[in-house]
């Protein structure tokens, strides 16, 4: 029986560990022990009197709202958009795999601004929205519409190389055998996504509630009204309430925590699938 080769580790590996640990330290660990911190720095019920305050419950809301609504849009533009790329083969189809990496290239401002230049009071579509008094920038539907452009990468990408390396046979099989288009992607595509389904749900969400360039450009700023909580913590923050800044940073930074735990524990139970998204 042959044996595998031992791989020793070079008498330097020990210092680049060190190093390693160091670096995540100084960058992850102590700024998250600094939020927390400072969050409880004069005692738990001034923490949880923060996070009553009514602007505060305000921006829970409202970025629990914004997420509910985006995360899903997202999923199933992903999904569709990943289907047509993997399983078929039409003209426009290098465009649109570009259009869907577009997010990951601008700036998050970008993203809110070319919503405020087809929505706003100046904006292309600004006469016709006054007329008809619809509003969406410095409201709901444009926080919205600013989450979801720069959050509809995540999920089509997770999806991309998965069904491309898993290929067409099995849907063909079961076209052959009578199945309708639905039934085949119910019975047999969503199967096996469904892991990297949810991890790229997963990371939409958090992207989608921890957003806050192209969110801060088309809200406002209304306390209370268009006011995300990545926002609040800003307004807190520069009226000097550190107590409140830090106590709703901690919320953002325990959202973090939870997915990065989610995620550690989908790429442990599923690493093939996975890792066979990210072939590509």
């Amino acid at each position: 029986m042959i044996r595998a080769p031992v791989i020793r580790l070079p008498g330097y590996a020990p210092l680049l560990l060190l190093g390693a640990v160091a670096v995540l330290g100084g960058l992850v660990v102590l700024p998250l022990g600094v939020v927390f911190h400072d969050a409880f720095a004069k005692g738990v019920g001034a923490f949880f009197a923060a996070l009553k305050e009514p602007d505060a419950l305000a921006a829970i809301r409202l970025t629990l709202l914004v997420a509910a609504i985006a995360v899903p849009l997202n999923a199933v533009f992903g999904v569709a958009a990943a289907w047509a790329i993997a399983k078929f083969e039409f003209k426009g189809k290098a465009l649109l795999l570009t259009l869907i990496d577009l997010p990951f290239s601008i700036s998050p401002v970008v993203s809110g601004l070319v919503w405020v230049l087809l929505f706003g009071a100046q904006g292309f579509f600004g006469d016709w929205l006054l007329e008809n008094d619809v509003k969406i920038i410095f409201a709901l539907p444009g926080l919205v519409l600013a989450t979801v452009l720069v959050t509809f990468p995540f999920v089509a990408r997770e999806l991309i190389p998965l069904m491309q390396d898993q290929g067409s046979d099995e849907e063909a099989a079961a076209l052959t055998l009578g199945a309708g288009g639905f039934t085949t992607f119910w019975k047999i595509t969503l199967p096996n996504i469904r892991w990297a389904l949810l991890y790229g749900v997963l990371l939409c969400n958090a992207r989608a509630m921890g957003e806050f360039g192209a969110v801060s450009v088309v809200s406002g700023h209304i306390r209370g009204e268009t006011t995300t909580l990545p926002l609040h913590v800003e307004v807190l923050y520069n009226d000097y309430d550190f107590v409140g800044a830090f106590a709703a940073a901690s919320i953002l930074a325990s959202l973090g925590l939870v997915t990065l735990v989610l995620k550690t524990v989908l790429e442990w139970r599923h690493a093939g699938e996975l890792a066979a998204s990210r072939r590509h």
